[in-house]
């Protein structure tokens, strides 16, 4: 992934969602702050400011503008920042990107989406209600189901399993390619080569 400068263009969203605090830092439920990290460090940015009730950045990916957020609202209001990032900037639901945890997706799994529901996600919720739409589109990261009985409450909130973290990494490697290709193809583009990419990896396993 490559920043540059070129011509102003109409400005697309990258949302990462997760829990402000290091108590946070490496759960499961923070893997769309993991992957705006790795942007960030990819792209040579740091995200500074508290705009929009968030951590941010302006960055460029080639001739494309792009506003990276995420939010500090804590989970269930993520949409708060969402929608006040996005209207400050005139930034349209389909313009939007949000990277979020999956708990029905296999650990690792990456699947690009686009007008869809919450799946009972919290976060992704307060995004559609803020934004009265469900029109955004989405990286969702696959952390799989408890093994051991954990309520889903604690497992969300708790960091990977050992032999998970190698499936993470490569996720949100995978996570960063679905971000690159939304912002300078589109989201078709986005949906079928990651999207295909994922049914391959499981019809290996």
């Amino acid at each position: 992934m490559k920043g540059g400068e070129g011509q102003t263009t109409k400005p697309c969203l990258i949302v990462g969602l997760g829990n402000p605090g290091s108590e946070y830092e490496n759960s499961r439920h923070n893997v769309g702050f993991m992957a705006i990290d790795l942007m960030c460090n990819a792209l040579g940015i740091r995200l500074s400011g508290r705009s929009f009730q968030s951590n941010s950045a302006h960055t460029r990916i080639q001739d494309k503008k792009v506003m990276v957020l995420c939010p500090l609202t804590f989970m269930n209001r993520s949409g708060a920042a969402v929608k006040a990032c996005a209207e400050y900037y005139s930034i349209e639901p389909k313009d939007i990107l949000v990277i979020h945890d999956d708990i029905d997706l296999m650990v690792g799994r990456v699947r690009v989406s686009r007008d869809s529901g919450s799946g009972g996600h919290k976060g992704v919720q307060s995004i559609i209600d803020y934004l009265g739409s469900k029109c955004f589109c989405r990286v969702k990261i696959g952390i799989g189901r408890p093994r051991y009985g954990e309520p889903v409450e604690d497992y969300v909130l708790s960091p990977f399993y050992k032999d998970e973290r190698e499936h993470i990494a490569e996720a949100l490697r995978v996570a960063l390619q679905a971000c690159e290709l939304f912002v300078l193809e589109g989201i078709e583009p986005a949906m079928n080569n990651i999207n295909r990419l994922n049914r391959a990896n499981k019809e290996e396993s």
